[in-house]
């Protein structure tokens, strides 16, 4: 497995993600992991997907083609905080950027 930098999907709006995609592939990680879980899960599809298809203002920054690679499904458990154990699941996207990144024009 190459190394992949990890982004985690939370509670914030999609867009904050994307940015996140966008200032790691232009930092020269162009192999990132999305990581989710439980109710935020449909929000880690959404980011990848807006990536792929390079969708919006944000998703322009990307390079010219991002790739979704494995997608993994797995569960946790994680204690919570009346003692007993929670099963979690999680999902983890690999998404690559491939291509040059667009000229940035200066403001």
């Amino acid at each position: 497995m190459t190394d992949r930098r990890t982004i985690f999907i939370g509670k914030k709006p999609l867009h904050a993600y994307v940015r996140a995609v966008v200032m790691a592939m232009e930092s020269g990680d162009r192999n990132l992991e999305l990581v989710a879980r439980g109710a935020t899960i449909g929000r880690a599809v959404d980011v990848a997907e807006v990536c792929r298809r390079r969708n919006g203002i944000i998703a322009q920054g990307l390079p010219e083609e991002v790739i979704i690679g494995e997608i993994t499904c797995e569960s946790e458990v994680i204690p919570s905080q009346d003692g007993r154990d929670r099963t979690v699941s999680v999902l983890r996207i690999e998404l690559d950027g491939h291509g040059d990144l667009p000229e940035r024009e200066e403001e």
